[in-house]
């Protein structure tokens, strides 16, 4: 509980009994007297109120009015897509090979030619990425550690690069068990001895401190590579090309099946767990790497963000293309146990992570990447192709969409439908259930507020650094 959060509201709709109500939640969680909390109460409301006045620039935001689940965020659906959109628009274009507004699994950036890793003729490129765990398994530290390590690999893996090493951070609420730090660990460093790239460093610290009260735990994943001649084996979304196919690999989840199988009470979530528990997607890259393939394949991705219609969704918006799906073939890539799980609960496969490698290559390697993936114990299989854009050019075969304009596509009994995600990722659990996946009535109206507030962070950007560009002359000059 953010006791911070809830005595704001206290405060701002002016309760007379303020202290005793937040004394009332605190005692509901934590196992003190009524008199330490009522001290713990009364700090927080002083503290609180100390927050409420502030005018200066620095201590403000303009808020959007909006709340990031009404938006949908975190919920890889439409939503979630728009603000990552806008994220880049906060942070700007940089020099770097692929920053946060290409929409990839990882950032890349190429050594300046000052550093001693710099060679023209090895181009190395440095490659960065950071995964955090699934919310809902705070209760089950090992899980979120085991898959959020199988994730960050993935990212650095799906640019065509051997991660070489792991950072890792963990967020414990003040009522958190220690243990959960070692058992999150234990996931976490259970994926790196089989895969044998190290976890190396970290951070430790409890979410909001002294003003966040429960065991909730929170965490991240980091990892980092050098990918050697960059240009020629990144394996970016951007590089998608018409007459490519689209294969992929037989997954069987990670973090968002675990989940569904304890939050949905399936009978048999054990079996299914175990299902996930495993490194496949890591062999697969690394057996595609040994034999020089990312070379020649254009795009490696893991089926992650809001299903195949979600990473379909990007890497069309990111590449310019047309992307065929043929939807028979995409049952086959999904475990049977955990598909046969996904029917009898009625969730969309297509609209679920169930980390299956997908890989967007040229027809003539398409047997050689397939042979890789079968050496290293997993099928692989062509779920469709690359097709050229025009928003112009009317497409008149039979069954077929009405235009040539970029996007994803689904072929289903014969008849090409849009592929698009939802508002949110098909949903898992009873409470996603309950949320639905249907947009709001009003997102236009917020995401109006959404690129307002987004246009305000970066102009307080800009002004915080031109004061202190400005505050850095002047102590030159003075030097002088």
């Amino acid at each position: 509980m953010d006791l911070e959060g809830y005595a704001k509201q206290l405060i701002l709709k002016n309760k007379a009994d303020a202290e005793s109500e937040l004394k009332k939640r605190i005692l509901e969680i934590k196992d003190i007297s009524e008199n330490d909390a009522k001290k713990i109460a009364a700090a927080v409301l002083e503290e609180t109120n100390f927050t409420l006045n502030f005018k200066e620039d620095i201590l403000t935001f303009q808020k959007a009015d909006v709340s990031v689940g009404n938006f949908g965020v975190g919920s890889r659906g439409i939503g979630d897509f728009y603000v990552h959109g806008k994220i880049g628009e906060v942070i700007g274009k940089t020099e770097a090979v692929l920053d946060a507004s290409n929409l990839d699994d990882s950032g890349v950036v190429s050594f300046p030619l000052s550093s001693p890793l710099s060679n023209p003729l090895s181009n190395p490129f440095l490659v960065l990425t950071v995964d955090g765990m699934h919310s809902r398994l705070s209760a089950f530290p090992f899980l979120a550690g085991f898959h959020v390590a199988r994730a960050a690999l993935r990212d650095i893996y799906v640019m065509g690069a051997k991660p070489l090493a792991m950072l890792s951070d963990i967020h414990v609420a003040d009522d958190g068990d220690v243990a959960m730090i070692f058992d999150h660990l234990a996931g976490i460093s259970a994926v790196s001895e089989l895969t044998k790239i190290p976890l190396i460093t970290g951070s430790t610290l409890r979410i909001g401190g002294d003003m966040v009260i429960g065991g909730r735990m929170t965490g991240c994943v980091g990892a980092a590579a050098v990918l050697i001649s960059g240009e020629k084996n990144l394996t970016a979304r951007k590089k998608a090309a018409p007459g490519d196919l689209i294969l992929m690999t037989k997954g069987a989840g990670g973090g968002t099946i675990v989940t569904t199988a304890i939050y949905s009470g399936y009978e048999n979530a054990a079996t299914v767990i175990d299902k996930t528990l495993n490194t496949d997607f890591l062999s697969v890259c690394q057996s595609l790497l040994d034999r020089g393939l990312n070379a020649q394949i254009h795009v490696m991705t893991d089926v992650t963000n809001g299903g195949i219609r979600g990473d379909a969704h990007e890497i069309s918006k990111e590449a310019g293309v047309r992307l065929i799906f043929d939807d028979a073939a995409l049952q086959k890539c999904v475990d049977a146990v955990v598909l046969e799980m996904l029917d009898s609960l009625c969730i969309d496969f297509r609209g679920v992570s169930i980390d299956s490698l997908l890989v967007i290559c040229p027809p003539e390697i398409v047997d050689a990447v397939i042979c890789a993936a079968n050496d290293a114990g997993s099928e692989m299989f062509v779920v469709g192709r690359v097709e050229k854009a025009d928003a112009q050019k009317p497409d008149d075969r039979p069954g077929m969409h009405a235009s040539m304009q970029p996007g994803a596509f689904l072929i289903k009994d014969g008849q090409e439908t849009d592929f698009l995600p939802l508002f949110r990722e098909a949903p898992y659990t009873p409470l996603k259930k309950a949320i639905g996946e249907n947009t709001p009535p009003d997102f236009e109206e917020m995401r109006q507020k959404v690129d307002e507030a987004a246009e305000a962070a970066v102009l307080k950007k800009a002004r915080v650094v031109r004061k202190i560009l400005e505050k850095e002359k002047k102590k030159k000059r003075n030097e002088f």
